[in-house]
């Protein structure tokens, strides 16, 4: 068993990478800090750093720990936060992870809505790709998950939302598609693509595209779509994702044609042990869905 103390220690150590600065950041001595590393090594049995002259170098356990530390504490902060709030007053945090898309504007309605008659509850936003998402839904580290297109949902109860995000084409304002009213299949080959792993691996662009993916030229991928549209702005390659995450001058974008349009999904554990702002927070999600205002 991890002392959770010594996980905290650890990962000041991790994410500073140096022991005088993370002995700073948590208020103790540089040679009291280092006992306490020693005894974690000690306690699992592994070499978790290499100290180096700028500070120090994790190995492959200390990365994997490094990993593992984030979710545990992150856990157990969300939920010393579930039990500490008060049993008549709904307050706490509300954990909720998304993808990049313009759904999120519709967790919004839902957030500002919500607050309106319990401003004592929080908000946590966690962003990351369908898989980051469905990772941290799993491990309860989240307690809800906003998911884009085709996903496998079978552990998880969901609503579908309203919404949808057309896919499509970022490029440079400069580029000899930028006056095409569309992009078809035929458009994509040799070019060089951006692609977040998620547009990839799902059916609907597969089936779109009527040839392997495997034929294009994919010279990159990303789950956040902004560091992709730099790589775009420096003419690295153009970019197949969802409408309205990027609005920057530049760029363009351009939907795909035939059209793909992605279904939206709020969704949850199906054994969810939910706190009491989330239940209620989950009854107005379903209400506001199934009755829009």
């Amino acid at each position: 068993m991890i002392e959770l103390r010594l996980l905290k220690y650890f990962l000041a150590a991790a994410e500073e990478s140096n022991i005088t600065r993370a002995a700073a950041r948590l208020h103790i001595t540089q040679p009291s800090l280092s006992r306490q590393l020693a005894l974690l090594e000690e306690s699992l049995g592994m070499t978790l750093y290499t100290r180096e002259s700028f500070g120090i170098r994790l190995t492959e356990d200390g990365l994997l720990l490094k990993k593992r530390a984030r979710e545990m504490l992150d856990l157990e902060e969300k939920t010393l936060a579930e039990l500490s709030a008060d049993t008549d007053e709904i307050t706490g945090t509300i954990y909720i992870g998304a993808g990049e898309s313009q759904g999120v504007r519709h967790i919004a309605e839902i957030v500002k809505a919500f607050t309106a008659s319990h401003p004592s509850v929080k908000y946590r936003m966690i962003s990351g790709d369908a898989e980051d998402v469905g990772d941290k839904l799993s491990k309860g580290l989240i307690d809800f998950g906003l998911f884009v297109g085709k996903i496998t949902l079978t552990d998880y109860n969901c609503i579908t939302l309203p919404d949808s995000d057309r896919w499509g084409l970022i490029l440079r304002t400069d580029d000899e598609l930028a006056s095409r009213p569309y992009i078809t299949p035929e458009d994509l080959r040799g070019r060089k693509l951006l692609f977040s792993h998620q547009a990839k691996t799902q059916g609907e662009f597969s089936d779109w595209l009527g040839y392997s993916v495997d034929e294009l030229e994919i010279v990159g991928t990303h789950n956040l779509v902004y560091n992709a549209a730099v790589m775009v702005r420096e003419g690295l390659g153009v970019l197949v994702t969802i409408e309205g995450i990027i609005n920057s001058e530049g760029l363009k974008f351009i939907p795909l044609m035939p059209e793909i349009k992605a279904g939206l999904v709020l969704a949850w554990k199906k054994d969810a042990v939910f706190s009491k702002a989330a239940k209620k927070f989950l009854e107005l999600a379903q209400n506001m869905t199934t009755h829009p205002q």
